[in-house]
């Protein structure tokens, strides 16, 4: 009897192996599913990055590689204007859409020409220069609807400049705005119309359509300057401005070549 006792009882030690193995056999059960152990991803090195930012520099660099027309205009230094750059404008816009005849009748010897500006004037005394009889033009000048002197440049700003700096040559002469802005076409009609001017300063644009309307007649003028070398905030000259370049062109084609052979009026590229 003792010895069933001591059977039935067991000892601590064998109910831990029992429930040690009871536990292997729950983990080894066919009907549940075995765990598995997620992988973890190795880390790569990538090497995307590189050549994407390599790729944006060389967008980049191409951007800036396309010049503007600024870019081009700020390495050249200015130089005076020639007959020769005119004769040169002239020729590039016509092209091959002229015959060789009316070519030739737009060509403008030196003789028609004023004496260059070396860039060493100031407007009022490169106008003194190739003006010194300006006194007598001046009192001699009585007729309406027309001006002496006409001077074109690119915006009515540098008109208005232009005015102010010839403040010692104009002396008590009448000086006319002939620019868009801030001025309707009908008021400058009407000036010309009631009263004699002895200067015009405007645009090109907007003395063009003045003559086109026969409300400026240029038949008495004597001189045309184009404010050549000047440069604007983008250093454009006003045949670098297309609208501006085209409306010049325009107005010489149709009115200033012919005054200028004939003898009649003399050009100046201030």
């Amino acid at each position: 009897r003792e010895e069933v006792a001591t059977i039935s009882e067991p000892s601590d030690d064998d109910a831990i192996e029992k429930a040690s193995e009871n536990k292997t056999a729950t983990c080894q059960d066919p009907d549940s599913k075995p765990t598995v152990k997620k992988k973890r991803k190795q880390p790569t090195e990538c090497f995307l990055n590189q050549p994407e930012e390599k790729q944006e520099s060389t967008v980049k660099a191409k951007k800036r590689k396309k010049k503007k027309i600024s870019d081009v205009l700020q390495k050249s230094a200015p130089k005076p204007g020639v007959p020769a750059d005119l004769q040169n404008l002239l020729a590039q816009h016509f092209g091959e859409s002229r015959s060789v005849i009316e070519r030739e009748e737009l060509q403008l010897s030196d003789s028609c020409f004023l004496p260059t500006n070396d860039l060493t004037h100031s407007f009022s005394s490169y106008l003194k220069e190739i003006c010194p009889k300006w006194a007598k033009l001046r009192r001699n000048h009585k007729e309406k609807k027309s001006v002496v002197m006409l001077v074109l440049c690119s915006s009515a700003l540098r008109s208005l400049e232009l005015i102010k700096s010839m403040t010692s040559f104009k002396g008590d002469c009448r000086v006319l705005k002939l620019f868009a802005k801030h001025i309707k076409i009908k008021e400058q009609m009407n000036m010309l119309e009631k009263g004699v001017f002895h200067i015009g300063v405007g645009t090109p644009g907007r003395v063009k359509a003045l003559v086109e309307q026969d409300a400026l007649c240029l038949n008495s003028m004597k001189y045309m300057i184009l404010d050549w070398n000047w440069r604007d905030q983008k250093l454009r000259r006003m045949v670098d401005i297309p609208e501006i370049k085209k409306e010049t062109i325009d107005l010489l084609e149709k009115s200033i070549i012919k005054l200028c052979r004939d003898g009649s009026v003399k050009l100046g590229l201030f």
